[in-house]
């Protein structure tokens, strides 16, 4: 490993995920301000993930073909332009229109730096740096809502979507000056029935059904915890914000979980990860004030910080036959399946039902892809160490 282009990439992804973060407690409350029903929130947030998840098949190929470097700088500058839009958005509609493009940007830096970063682990330390760059990716998403809820709470929405803009901004320069391209680790001929290839591999369906299960429930967290928090709590932004933000610390988690991958069963560490989360997510709706709520949702983070390198690090495995780039795409477009689909259900189901309901849905879809993914991994030895 070059530990000196891994400090690089994560710094830059540190720096525009953060900017990516900060809107996370504010959308939907934004989006209620403008007059947006449940449903129209689900599809502000579903607009993001639907053009993620239609990008990246096309993304994460190309990349394979003519470079990673190329496709991380032309993401940033449509994350940087997207982040300006918020503030151009004066009704439901427009917020869609600017999710989709800053979907569009994602689908081009995410992923593709991932796949980065599988072109250069070494063999047998998969679960290592997946670990300690998942951990450093989600540290940056949870300090983000804080920081956007502390900037809206003193100046205002625009302030945080110009910050946002900036740190994007930043990133982008970062990308451009310090990071070299990369040999990628994966033959013309190979990269020429790739998905023919995804679609036999066991593991990766296993994995695609894990990644649009957690999506379908991380979609739930970020569209209507903020939501239930603030109409059945009554707390600030910055108190989301700091809700949100409390799994900074746990997501440091992953560095250690990711060895763990790499010694012991992969498959025992996702199914046990995932069973804590269902079981703190369907409790959720039951907290009463904002303690309750931080501790249940702070043992859901843990569960996933258990899970989330190990299937990561099965992914990195499969991506060195199949195409890093293509196999990280598919693993990333998984969640976005997860994430466009469950606001859009979710947001139904809150209108008729309750805001409840989504917590206790998301839960149940949640086991239902865990149970897919034993199923496709069954025939797999366990690793030990």
């Amino acid at each position: 490993m070059n530990k000196k282009t891994f400090v690089i990439l994560v710094a830059t992804m540190f720096i525009s995920m953060l900017g990516f973060g900060i809107v996370v407690p504010l959308l939907p409350i934004y989006a209620d301000q403008l007059g947006a029903s449940a449903l129209e929130i689900g599809f502000i947030n579903a607009g993001f993930s639907l053009a993620l998840m239609v990008s990246l098949p096309f993304m994460g190929r190309l990349s394979d073909r003519m470079g990673r470097k190329v496709f991380l700088c032309a993401g940033l500058v449509i994350l940087t332009v997207a982040s300006l839009g918020f503030i151009w958005a004066q009704n439901p509609l427009q917020l869609i229109l600017v999710r989709v493009f800053q979907g569009i940007g994602a689908s081009m830096h995410l992923p593709i730096a991932q796949a980065y970063l599988g072109d250069i682990t070494p063999e047998g330390e998969e679960g290592k740096w997946m670990g300690h760059f998942s951990a450093i990716l989600f540290s940056s998403m949870g300090i983000g809502p804080l920081f956007g809820g502390v900037l809206t709470d003193l100046f205002s929405i625009n302030t945080t979507f110009l910050a946002m803009a900036a740190l994007c901004l930043v990133g982008l320069i970062a990308t451009i000056i310090f990071l070299p391209e990369v040999a990628r680790k994966t033959t013309l001929e190979k990269q020429s029935t790739v998905f023919a290839g995804l679609m036999k591999s066991n593991i990766l369906k296993g994995a695609f059904a894990f990644r649009i299960a957690t999506g379908f429930s991380m979609a739930c967290i970020m569209t209507f915890l903020p939501l239930f928090a603030s109409q059945n709590l009554g707390l600030s932004v910055s108190l989301i914000g700091l809700l949100i933000a409390s799994r900074t610390p746990l997501a440091l988690l992953q560095s250690y979980t990711g060895t763990l991958a790499d010694k012991y069963s992969r498959r025992v560490l996702v199914v046990a990860g995932s069973a804590a989360a269902i079981i703190f997510i369907a409790l959720m709706p039951t907290a009463g004030s904002f303690w309750p709520l931080l501790a249940m949702y702070a043992l859901m983070a843990i569960g996933t910080a258990f899970a989330m390198p190990a299937a990561t690090a099965y992914v990195v495995e499969e991506g060195r036959v199949f195409g890093m780039g293509a196999s990280m795409a598919l693993f990333m477009m998984a969640m976005q399946i997860g994430n466009g689909v469950g606001p859009i259900m979710l947001g139904g189901i809150v209108d008729f039902t309750g805001i409840e309901s989504a917590f206790y849905s998301a839960a149940a879809i949640l086991l239902m892809g865990i149970v897919a993914f034993i199923w496709f991994t069954r025939k797999q030895a366990p690793k030990v160490s």
